[in-house]
């Protein structure tokens, strides 16, 4: 008799993104914490959650809200501290959550004791730990690489009279990931954590850890050209990125994390910004992460025919891949699905969003929402002169906080975040966005994702991994896994009638739709209106 071999604990899983600083907090500071993280916990496994993305918990001056870490060892007593954290992973695992940690490995803070020692002398032994290089023949930086926050990505040490590389603010100096020393450094951190109990990490930048030895100028793209990327300057969009980041040889250090990762027992998803699913998938095949972020529906506007190739064209490439509509760094999907040349249509984008969430869901992989996504949430609101972004501050038009407003609990002062003063805008919220409200209306986007996501565990064990998309008529889409199926219109007119040709288990319009309650017959969807259909019931 063969053995049955066991799927990984993360196939087909639902992931949840929790942005820390905005999730919950229970210390009544106005800023979120681990504390409140375990007080929600009960939401999430409702919800039909498995696995929590925890954004940057570590030891941070907080100049990039905790994307500079000062300490990879020890938790930000603002999060609550190491036993905070304890107490978390307790409470999550006896739930049968898993908890991922965020590993911001590209740079670390300038208060950091390594790039401190580094500062101090060149002939320091930490000097290599970072990337330092003599001024240019003009005494300017070493050549034309800018920062994704804007200016040169080089800033001048009077000490010690060189430059250090900084591809995000001054105060997160690029590690330098060719000195042997720092790959130890980040092994043992690997280990560190599997110790304390993590499951995994998202990888922050995963592509962006190496450089080009001679460290080249960058090409311009041609005039009028800017590089597709969201949560950037316009300077940096405007050049080639060939020799600052996504350098070949960075697989090499995938492959070393994924045995140690393996020797633990950790999940390793990276965050690659390669919208090519070709390329992309190089990031997941052999031995190196466990998988990758595909972000083709982060950055994108609603265009039916656009989204229906993109999503066409990933499904296809890699059952490795992690599907997500946003994050803390993008404006909300419900608010870009929704806008058009008159506006944001909210009810519009919130509809669009659940019937990709409903093609997502079939996807071999990872699905993943954003905190607030399963309330349908749109950007906040954050008046300019209160704006906390670094980002904004030089690229308003980028900036993130529209994202990282407070998580809406409850209606009623701080909305059930905080008890205290909120750290960002509560974002111009409504009692009908908050999770209270929604729970108590059947048709709520709350209920439908909860449907949508307890659906989806009872069809996803022993579905092959295996996807093909194709299109039924004008609008309506036919995503196909094994016996699964999913009919999406995604244009904005209703269907031809549509002999359904096995029952439908979730219906985003019909709440009495279910496995135990399916439906059959003939349909006509509505525009965006998804159904999951299953042979052999």
């Amino acid at each position: 008799m063969t053995a049955r071999v066991l799927a990984p604990w993360w196939r087909d899983a639902v992931g949840y993104q929790i942005y820390l600083p905005s999730f919950a907090d229970a210390d009544g500071d106005g800023w979120g914490d681990l504390a409140g993280v375990t007080a929600r916990l009960d939401h999430l496994t409702d919800l039909g959650v498995d696995v929590l993305w925890l954004t940057p918990f570590f030891v941070s001056p907080m100049v990039d809200h905790g994307y500079d870490v000062a300490d990879y060892r020890t938790v930000d007593p603002l999060f609550g501290g190491d036993e905070a954290l304890q107490e978390l992973l307790a409470q999550a695992h006896a739930r049968g959550l898993r908890v991922i940690g965020d590993l911001v490995v590209n740079h670390t803070s300038d208060q950091h004791p390594w790039f401190r020692a580094s500062a101090s002398s060149r002939d320091d032994p930490y000097r290599d730990y970072y990337i330092w290089r003599d001024p240019a023949p003009s005494g300017g930086p070493p050549n034309n690489w800018v920062s994704q926050f804007g200016g040169s990505a080089w800033a001048f040490d009077e000490r010690t009279g060189q430059y250090y590389l900084h591809l995000f603010r001054p105060e997160q100096p690029d590690l330098n990931w060719r000195n042997p020393a720092v790959a130890d450094e980040v092994d043992a951190l690997l280990a560190f954590w599997a110790g304390r109990g993590l499951d995994g990490f998202r990888i922050d930048t995963a592509a962006y850890l190496l450089k080009h030895p001679d460290l080249p100028d960058n090409p311009l793209l041609p005039d009028g050209t800017l590089l597709p990327v969201g949560g950037a300057t316009l300077d940096f969009r405007r050049q080639d990125h060939r020799y600052d980041i996504h350098q070949p040889d960075v697989h090499a250090i995938h492959e070393r994390w994924r045995q140690v990762a393996d020797r633990h027992h950790l999940f390793l998803i990276g965050e690659v910004y390669e919208l090519d699913p070709g390329p992309l998938a190089e990031f997941v095949s052999a031995e190196r992460l466990h998988s990758t972020f595909w972000f083709g529906l982060v950055d994108v506007p609603w265009d039916a025919k656009n989204i229906a190739a993109l999503l066409t064209a990933a499904a296809g490439a890699s059952p490795g891949f992690s599907w997500a509509q946003g994050n803390h760094d993008r404006s909300r999907a419900a608010t870009r699905y929704g806008r058009s040349p008159g506006g944001v249509d909210l009810l519009a984008g919130r509809r669009r969003s659940l019937a990709l969430h409903t093609l997502m869901s079939v996807l071999p992989g990872v699905m993943w929402l954003y905190q607030g996504e399963e309330l349908g949430l749109g950007d906040g609101v954050v008046p300019a002169e209160l704006a906390a972004d670094p980002l904004a501050a030089v690229q308003p038009d980028q900036g993130r906080d529209r994202a990282r407003t407070p998580m809406p609990w409850s209606p009623g002062k701080g909305w059930g975040f905080t008890d205290g003063r909120p750290w960002l805008s509560e974002g111009g919220r409504h009692p009908s966005d908050t999770a209270a409200v929604q729970l108590d209306e059947p048709g709520s986007h709350l209920n439908a994702i909860r449907r949508l996501l307890h659906t989806r565990r009872w069809i996803a064990a022993g579905a092959p991994f295996d996807t093909d998309v194709v299109v039924l008529d004008d609008g309506a889409r036919a995503l196909c896994r094994g016996r699964i199926r999913v009919l999406a219109n995604l244009d904005d007119t209703t269907t031809d009638p549509i002999d359904l040709p096995a029952p439908a288990v979730y219906d985003t319009d019909d709440p009495r739709v279910s496995p135990q309650q399916p439906r059959t017959g003939t349909v006509r969807l509505a525009p965006q209106q998804a159904l999951i259909l299953v042979t052999g019931l």
